[in-house]
Parts: structure tokens; sequence; C-alpha cells
């Protein structure tokens, strides 16, 4: 890997670090990079790509291959070994209705209005009903070859025919008709076509039954009904019957017309005798007024035009005259005269005796006129009162028989009903019709298994399920890995990228960098110092401290050639051991570890009496000075603020080597007294949550982290993950001189 290569790889992981504060030392550094206000910046720059799922299933390529052969062949195995299957198919034409032998109105509705009358008609096809039927037909020798495939042999019990008619059978509607496709498949050609046919035939069988079944049933209950209805009708003849008896209604309508004509002859008796009456009424007043009048009765003109009074008149009028001409020839006293006023005398004697009575006869017909409208009118009432009485009993009586008509016509229409639906009944019609016969396929004509279709849909699944099973391994395994896991997930910038050094004693790996006895992790620390140097807080930083997650992820490796790394490139550098629980530097570069920090914070020992001088050019060690009861007490103290405060005026790059995060607190205490901080996190060793929630611990403070250094790359799977950093072309930069030492090709 070339300088140049890492310093991109800089630019575009360490580059992001945002909203520089005041730190120590005067350099600005606060990096809160994917964490607190700016969470999930980082995550929402970056996503996985289709290249990264490409990438994890090559890294898993083995758990695909094992899941798709596994799967595969157990898909051969079962395709290969089913037994061949034949099918056969009958087709059932569904009638829209049946067929019309009487316009009389069916007990069972068969219709077909809509898709839900169809797929009724395939419900039942698929129903247990018809599989019993089917089932009670397999009797005999058919009964044995159908159940010859299905027997294993075994002391269970026996096999019945409906337990596996359901199974194989198929009813299919042909859309946008009213077919229905039946299919039924068996290892034996015959009995498929068989069972096929005996599906139809049952079907259409079993409708009908059901038709004739129901109507037999509502011709029962219609006969049932009606005898109770004939018996309402008795009960209601008979009520009536007594009902006239009591009411001496033998004949009402005659009685009816009787009276009613007894009503027209009063009403017209009463309306003659009122006329008659005020007729006489007149007549009698108008006599009785002549009388009080002294007025003679003959000028009254009803009494004038009587022949007597008309022949007495005209005899008193003629005597009138004969005296009036006597007494011109005679006396008074004159026989003749006597004889004739005597005569005149005895003539209007008479004539007033005759108006006298026809005056009297007045007032007799006044009388009786009066007496017979009097009794008309009472005929009258108490004729209506008869008539208003009848009708009273009419309507109760036409009430009856109102129901008794009611029930009668219900009784005929129940009667005429069951007739109907009794002859209807034994007429036999069918909403169903076998259209095709199903016919046994021939041997090579087999159904299953379909051998092209089960491979490759085992080819398909093995395949997919193996895709499935390694992303499923992939999501479960939550160790980083990646430079999304590190710059996504974790939060922080990739700023250099270690590989994994191999049959390496620990004293030669802490001096890799300058010893370049593994040229690309040499070139790996060219390219973290080429990073750091990027940027003006981490180019400033004097003091810088190295920290992980978890231990044994290579920090104190990371520190010591790092601090080299900077000493080669002519910067005084020290590398501090602030690891006081378990110290490791002095074991990298084989110094003592008897004297060094705890000493200068616990006794004040000088600080020239305890480094470490010019171990490698330009680089001098600070052991921890053996370990410590009290590591918080003494990083917290004032003496260590006073021993970093030293080491800054005297060198130009302080590294200090901290105790990881995720176990103790020793490396926050150190934190603040620094000028920025690097994450060392080892390749497949660290879970994401924990290092992300270290990583968060770093950004909460004020001081920066410059970025995330994966230590212990695998170049085996470098591959997947870092193609950019690590490809085999990068070795043609690297050759090895004639004493055996690698050095970079000019």
């Amino acid at each position: 890997m070339t300088n140049g290569d890492a310093s991109d790889q800089g630019k575009s992981g360490y580059g992001q670090a945002r909203n520089p504060q005041p730190g120590p030392g005067g350099a600005e550094a606060s990096y809160s990079y994917g964490y607190g206000d700016n969470a999930g910046a980082a995550e929402s720059a970056q996503h996985r790509n289709m290249r990264d799922y490409l990438l994890i299933l090559r890294e898993r390529m083995w758990y695909v291959l094992v899941v798709f052969l596994v799967v595969f062949s157990a898909t051969l195995v079962y395709t290969f070994s089913r037994t061949k299957m034949y099918t056969a198919g009958a087709t059932i034409e569904i009638m829209r209705r049946d067929a019309v032998v009487m316009k009389v109105e069916e007990v069972r509705d068969n219709d077909i209005r809509g898709p839900e009358d169809l797929n009724t008609q395939v419900k039942l096809l698929e129903s247990l009903a018809i599989i019993q039927k089917v089932s009670e037909r397999l009797v005999g020798a058919e009964a044995k070859a159908f159940l010859a495939p299905y027997e294993t042999g075994g002391s269970g019990d026996p096999i019945s025919p409906r337990e596996i008619l359901g199974r194989e059978r198929k009813v299919m509607p042909v859309r946008q008709t009213r077919l229905i496709l039946v299919t039924y498949s068996h290892p034996d050609p015959e009995v498929a076509a068989k069972v096929a046919n005996l599906f139809v035939d049952e079907f259409v069988t079993y409708n009908t039954r059901q038709r004739m079944n129901e109507s037999m049933t509502a011709v029962e209950a219609l006969r049932n009904r009606a005898d109770s209805q004939s018996q309402k009708v008795q009960e209601l003849a008979i009520n009536l019957q007594g009902y006239k008896e009591r009411n001496n209604m033998v004949s009402l309508d005659q009685r009816k017309d009787i009276v009613t004509e007894k009503l027209k002859a009063l009403n017209m008796l009463l309306t003659q005798s009122s006329a008659k009456l005020q007729e006489s009424e007149v007549r009698w007043t108008q006599v009785q007024e002549f009388r009080k009048s002294g007025t003679s009765l003959a000028d009254l003109t009803f009494i004038a035009t009587v022949p007597l009074i008309q022949s007495l008149s005209q005899q008193v009028a003629a005597q009138k005259i004969a005296v009036a001409q006597l007494q011109q020839r005679y006396r008074a006293k004159h026989p003749k005269m006597h004889e004739a006023l005597q005569s005149l005398s005895q003539t209007e004697t008479e004539f007033n005796r005759a108006l006298d009575t026809v005056a009297n006869n007045v007032r007799s017909e006044y009388e009786t006129n009066r007496r017979t409208f009097e009794q008309a009118r009472t005929d009258l009432a108490s004729q209506e009162t008869e008539a208003l009485k009848l009708d009273r009993m009419m309507v109760e009586y036409q009430s009856q028989r109102n129901a008794m008509d009611v029930n009668e016509q219900l009784l005929a229409n129940i009667v005429g009903r069951m007739r109907e639906t009794a002859m209807n009944a034994n007429i036999e019609t069918q909403n169903a019709r076998r259209l095709d016969q199903a016919v046994a396929p021939r041997p090579q004509d087999y159904s299953s298994p379909k051998y092209l279709i089960y491979i490759s849909m085992g080819f398909m699944g093995g395949l997919g399920l193996g895709l499935v099973f390694a992303l499923f391994v992939a999501f479960i395994d939550d160790r980083v890995k990646s430079a999304f896991d590190i710059e996504a997930v974790v939060g922080l910038p990739l700023i250099a990228i270690v590989p994994q050094i191999r049959n390496m004693e620990p004293l030669e790996k802490s001096q890799v960098a300058v010893s370049n006895a593994d040229p690309q992790a040499s070139e790996a620390f060219l390219s973290l110092h080429s990073n750091l140097r990027l940027k003006d807080e981490s180019k400033n930083a004097k003091v810088i401290i190295v920290t992980s997650t978890t231990p044994s992820e290579g920090k104190s490796f990371i520190t010591s050639n790092l601090a080299l790394t900077f000493a080669a490139h002519g910067e005084r550098t020290i590398i501090v051991d602030c690891d006081l629980r378990k110290p490791n530097v002095h074991r990298s570069f084989g110094v003592e570890n008897i004297k060094g920090v705890i000493d200068y914070c616990v006794t004040g020992t000088p600080l020239d009496a305890l480094l470490i001088r010019d171990h490698q050019p330009n680089f001098d060690i600070l052991p921890a000075g053996g370990r410590a009861k009290n590591p918080t007490q003494i990083l917290n103290g004032k003496n260590f603020e006073l021993l970093i405060a030293e080491l800054r005026t005297r060198y130009d790059r302080i590294l200090i080597d901290t105790p990881p995060l995720a176990a103790v607190s020793d490396a926050m205490l150190v934190l603040p007294l620094a000028d920025g901080s690097i994450f060392t996190i080892m390749f497949n060793h660290v879970r994401r949550k924990a290092a992300q929630f270290c990583a968060h611990r770093l950004m909460d403070s004020n001081v920066p982290c410059f970025g995330a250094v994966l230590n212990a790359l695998n170049l085996s799977v470098s591959g997947y993950y870092y193609a950019q950093y690590y490809d085999k072309s990068y070795k043609d930069y690297f050759v090895v001189a004639d004493d055996g030492s690698v050095s970079e090709k000019q």
C-alpha cells in the first residue's frame, strides 16, 4: 500500500470530523462525529449498497454452497423417489336453471345467478359429503386397486378410501364459463379416470337426491299444514253457523232484503202520510177560519167541488130564482110563495147540513191522516232500529265469514301447492350434467413428478435458502469487520488499516514500522502517520492517547509502532505506559519495568531518572513502573498533570498507552490532558455495540478523536472488505533486497 492510497482513505474518513473547540494545549479539537446532536450523521451518510452485500456473500460462500447442496440433493432424492402419478379429468356443466317441465316454483332454488352460486357448487364438489359417497362406491376389486399403492404393509389401522380421496382430487372452475373441471391423480391411470367420473356422477346424483328429498319433506310439511288448516276452517264454519242460529239469521241475506223493502215502503208511506197530513191540515185550518169569520164554507174550493154541495148549491140558487119570480106575481102569504119559501128553507137547511157534514169529513180526514202519519213514523223508527241491529249483527257475521273465506282460500292454496310439489318431486330434473368423461391417460402421460420443475425449484430454493442463511449469519454476526461498521455504526472515521502479522515475536512486532519486517504493516503505519498530518488538529497534537474497547486488540502494538514512525520522521517522541493495571510497553521493547510513571506521581522521583532514553533515534520510553493498587488516584492526581506538562516541554509527540475503555475508566482520566485520541479496533474481534459505546464515550469529551485504526486485518478476507487497500497487484511495489531485507520498489 502506498502513502497516496492511505492519504485518500484519510480524506474519506478522518476528513468528516466537525465542530472544533478549544482543548488542552490550545489546539482546536472536538469531534462529535456521529454522536450527540450529530448522531446518525455518519449513518445517514453511508448505507450498505449492493456491493456490500456481495462482499458479505463472498465471505460466507461456503455457507451458501453447503445449504445449496443439501437442499438440492434433498430435492433430487425426493423427485426421483416419488411414484409416478396419472391425472384424469372430467368436465361438469352447471345449468343456469333446471329444465322447466311444469311451471311450478321449485322448493329448492337451483338457479345460477352469479359467481356466488357457481362457487357454492364448487365447494359442494369439494365437500366431505361427495367424498363419502364416492368412497361408498369404491367396493370390491375397485377398492383394492384404489388402495394398492397406499398400502404400507405396517401393523397400523387399515387405510380407507375416504382418507385419501380429498388429497388427490382437484376442482377447478373454468374461467368465464359455467364449466367445472374435476381431476383425480392416482398411480393407476384406469383408477384415476374411474374416480374422476365417480366424483362427477355423485355430484349430479347428490344434487338430484337433495332436490327430491327437500321436495318430499316440503310435501309432508304441506300435508301437515293442510290438515291443521282444514281443522281450523271447520271450527270457523261451526262458529259461524252457531252465530246464525243464536241470532235467528237462517237466511241473513233474505232477511236483509225484507228489512230493506220494509224501510223503503215505510219511508214512502211516511212521505205520503206527511203530504196528506199537510193537505188535510190546510183544509181543516181553512174550515176553522171560515167558521170563525162567518164566511160560508161553500166558498172553499175543496168543499164547493163536492158533488152534493154543488147539487144543493144549484138547488138553492134555482129555488131562490123561483122565489124571486113568484114574489113578482104573488104576495108573501100566497100558497105558492109559501110553498116556494118552505122548499127554499128546506133546501138551505140540507145545504148547511151538507156543509157541516163536509167540514166534519175534513176534520175526520185530518185526524185520520195525523194518526196515519204518527203510526208511519213510529213504524219507520222501529224498522230503522231493527235495520241497525241487523247491520251490527252483519258486521260480526261478515267478519267471521271473511275469516272463514280467507282460511278456506289458504287451505285451497296449501292443498294446490302440496299437489304441485308432489307431482314435481316425481319428475327428475338436473341442474348439472357431465360434459366430458374422464379417460385413462397413456403410460407416458404421467402428471407427477414434474422432473424439470422440481429440479428447478430445488436449484432455486437451495440457492435462495443458502443466500438467506448466509445473510442471516451475517446479520447475527455483529463484530466489527467493514469500513461501514466503523464509520456508519461505530461513528468514527477510519484513518488506518494494519494487516495481521503472523509468525513474529512480540519484540519484532512492536518495531515493525521501522524494521520493515512486514512491508504491508510498515506501509500501514506510514499511512496512519500521513493521515494524522492532514488536519491541523492532529498535525499539531502533542499528546495522543491510544485506547481500545477490550483487551488484546493491539493498542500497545499500535502505540509503539506509531511512536516509532513519528520518531523516524525526525520528531522527538516518547511513549508513556499509563496502563497501570497491566503494563505492556516494557515487554514490547524488552526493557525493565522497575520505575516509571508510578514513581513520578507517588514518590516524586525526577523524570530524568525514570526515562529510558534513545531506545531508538528520537525515541524515549517511560514505563509504568510496576502495577499500581490505586491507578485512578494516580491518574487523577496533580503530579500526573505535572508529568504531562513537563513532557510537553521536552517532546514533539507524546503517545500514551491506556487501558481499554470497556474494562476500566482510566483512559477517560487521561483524556482531558491529551490533545486527541486514537481508537484501536481489532478486525472481527469486538462487537459493534461495545465499540460504538466506547467510541461515544471518547466523543462525549471535549478532546477530539482523530479516528479509528483497524488492527489485525486478515489478508485472506481483506479482498471482501478492503480490496481498495490490499490487492494482489500491490505486492509489485515491494521487493526483496540481496541482503534479505524488504524495501520499496523504485
